[in-house]
């Protein structure tokens, strides 16, 4: 089993923490981990060559190319945040700007319909049920099959300052989460509600008179 985790921000505070403590119970199933840091992305800058013409001409590919072929050969896709401001920190959506053109309007990777996502968020106060939901969103977009979100207000800036009993609480759900991902590596298909946005798509790509990039794609991979 291989995981990719992309971490939100680099500073390895609870959202961070709450995430290692995923991998460790997952290290028993685990053949290799990779970890990315989204502040070493830099911003898209609206060129549309990953859409008209090939990814590969991206500006920035020499750093978001390696992550996301990471991402293609994964079982496991962890994307972590600590809240800010109500939702995911910039330097992610940084990087969820540059997968643009893997959404399943677009060109979808065809081994997504078979992995499973971790969107992980925590906060001080309010707001880290939104957050994952808006990386679970992102996750749905590129057509993975089953997300799991995972979300504490933990009451504290920092990790070390988090209550004795609120850890132990974090730490038992994350022992639950960890045991319902285990039982779905490489168990887990496409949902009602992907299976009508792919067939949606798909009509759609019938009849694609402005992209034939991502008309190709579809073709290639066997879809019209």
């Amino acid at each position: 089993m291989k995981i990719v985790v992309l971490h939100g921000q680099n500073h390895m505070g609870s959202t961070y923490r709450i995430t290692k403590l995923l991998l460790n119970e997952l290290a028993k199933k685990t053949d290799s981990v990779l970890e990315f840091q989204m502040n070493n992305v830099k911003p898209c800058v609206g060129c549309f060559s990953c859409f008209i013409k090939d990814e590969t001409l991206c500006p920035q590919y020499s750093v978001v190319g390696p992550i996301i072929q990471a991402i293609e050969q994964a079982d496991i896709i962890i994307v972590e945040s600590p809240t800010y401001c109500l939702g995911m920190t910039g330097q992610l959506k940084t990087f969820f700007d540059h997968m643009a053109y893997r959404w399943i309007t677009h060109r979808p990777h065809a081994s997504m319909k078979n992995k499973i996502g971790v969107a992980i968020s925590t906060t001080a106060g309010i707001g880290a049920k939104g957050t994952a939901k808006s990386i679970e969103r992102q996750m749905y977009y590129w057509g993975i099959a089953k997300t799991y979100r995972i979300s504490f207000t933990v009451s504290s800036m920092t990790w070390n300052e988090i209550k004795a009993e609120k850890k132990w609480t974090i730490e038992k759900a994350i022992q639950k989460s960890s045991k319902k991902i285990i039982r779905k590596i490489r168990k887990v298909k496409p949902g009602i509600k992907s299976r009508l946005m792919f067939n949606m798509m798909k009509s759609a790509q019938k009849g694609n008179q402005w992209n034939p990039v991502d008309r190709k794609h579809w073709e290639e991979n066997g879809w019209l």
